[in-house]
């Protein structure tokens, strides 16, 4: 664990023949990455999924530098939890100011305490109602500890993935300084100080550079925060022998990837999103493959959640869109659960409540009862999914999509 990283540098071709030998039908998902819609890999609306023994032939170009990962998309809410993900890195062109790096793929896994294996309780009521498949073991690329030695002013770049079917890892520094470089592959105009806390909702990246700020002989940490108690998901113990590395100053920005302004946000059309269910929810019906249905109906299909009264994907998309066309989505959240909503092919930018724009990302957290609103411009045609990454509830009703001509 994780799945075999994939690497190339921005520009260059991934070629990667999909062999399925699970007992499952399955796909692979390039998550972040602007693609050909046929490259895509969600079963069902881009292709079908690959049967038990057959093949599938993905290619396509890495347009973007920066922190990806690739994972199935078939029964995600099992297969994901079972391990099935791996990272993707596109590298610059041209190296970048660090001494060294570490890919760090957060997830949790739900174990079973008498047997130690993985709980087999894949579509529990409770999880796909509530908060989704949480685990109670927390590891960092397969291991519940994690060590990785450092030197005294040494420069880290950190790829922090965020693999975990359902937890919001709440993290913080210990022994560094550190800067948010990028968000979900998208390098940031300026980069960010870390100060306190941050988040890593499910499948959101950050890129952080780290300078080691801890003595020779003390340890630093990438901290997870749980329950207001910290606890080391990274610890990194500084070399006792005096190194001579330098201290720097602040990093610049990474360099941008191409197409990253969204444009004409006020002349944009809005299109409106309203996420309802779950335990606790307001739900009284909405439509299920094509009937309406009570929610007492719905529970009785262990269907959950409604995006403007339909559960699952519909038929009509979300929004119908040109090519280049900039679109604006206002998302309400009437659960009392927060959700992490992925679009794929393209990436957007928050619209922020003095109009601003916010860093483009591909995964944006919208907490219980909040309004969130979101701009982007159509990418590639095709159709294209946009659903909440806690796998759980995608697979109880938490879809739907844009149709991009």
């Amino acid at each position: 664990m994780p799945g075999t990283m994939i690497r190339v540098k921005q520009g260059e071709r991934v070629t990667r023949r999909f062999v399925n030998d699970l007992p499952q039908a399955s796909s692979i998902h390039w998550h972040g990455v602007r693609i050909d819609n046929s490259m895509d890999g969600v079963a069902g609306l881009t292709q079908k999924a690959v049967p038990s023994g057959e093949s599938f032939d993905y290619d396509f170009t890495a347009q973007d530098a920066g922190t990806f990962w690739y994972h199935a998309h078939n029964r995600s809410m099992e297969q994901v939890a079972r391990g099935l993900y791996g990272a993707l890195i596109v590298d610059e062109t041209e190296p970048v100011d660090v001494d060294r790096e570490e890919v760090l793929i957060l997830d949790d896994w739900l174990l079973n305490p008498e047997t130690a294996q993985l709980d087999p309780e894949f579509d529990s009521p409770h999880d796909k109602s509530h908060a989704g498949r949480r685990g109670n073991y927390i590891a960092t690329n397969g291991a519940a500890f994690t060590e990785l030695s450092a030197k005294q002013n040494e420069r880290l770049r950190l790829r922090l993935i965020n693999a975990a079917n359902a937890r919001i890892f709440q993290l913080a520094l210990s022994g560094f300084e550190g800067w948010i470089m990028a968000y979900d592959g998208m390098p940031l105009d300026e980069p960010e100080k870390v100060s306190g806390t941050f988040l890593l909702a499910p499948g959101q990246r950050i890129d952080l550079f780290v300078d080691v700020t801890a003595a020779p002989g003390e340890t630093a940490h990438l901290v997870r925060i749980d329950d207001e108690e910290g606890f080391s998901q990274v610890s990194f113990p500084v070399e006792a022998t005096p190194t001579s590395i330098a201290a720097r100053e602040a990093p610049l920005p990474l360099p941008p990837n191409p197409d990253m302004k969204v444009p004409d946000v006020g002349k944009a059309r809005l299109f409106q999103l309203n996420m309802e269910g779950g335990a606790m929810g307001r739900l009284q019906s909405a439509t299920y493959n094509g009937e309406t249905k009570s929610f007492r109906e719905l529970v009785a299909e262990n269907q959950f959640w409604s995006f403007n009264g339909v559960v699952g994907m519909s038929e009509t998309p979300l929004a119908e869109l040109s090519t280049g066309e900039t679109a604006r989505v206002s998302i309400h959240n009437d659960t009392v659960f927060p959700h992490a909503m992925h679009l794929h092919g393209m990436h957007f930018r928050e619209v922020l409540d003095d109009g601003k724009l916010g860093p483009l990302r591909d995964t944006l957290l919208v907490f219980g009862d909040e309004t969130r609103e979101i701009a982007f411009v159509a990418g590639n045609p095709g159709k294209w999914i946009f659903h909440c990454h806690m796998l759980a509830h995608t697979a109880s009703g938490m879809a739907t999509w844009v149709n991009v001509t």
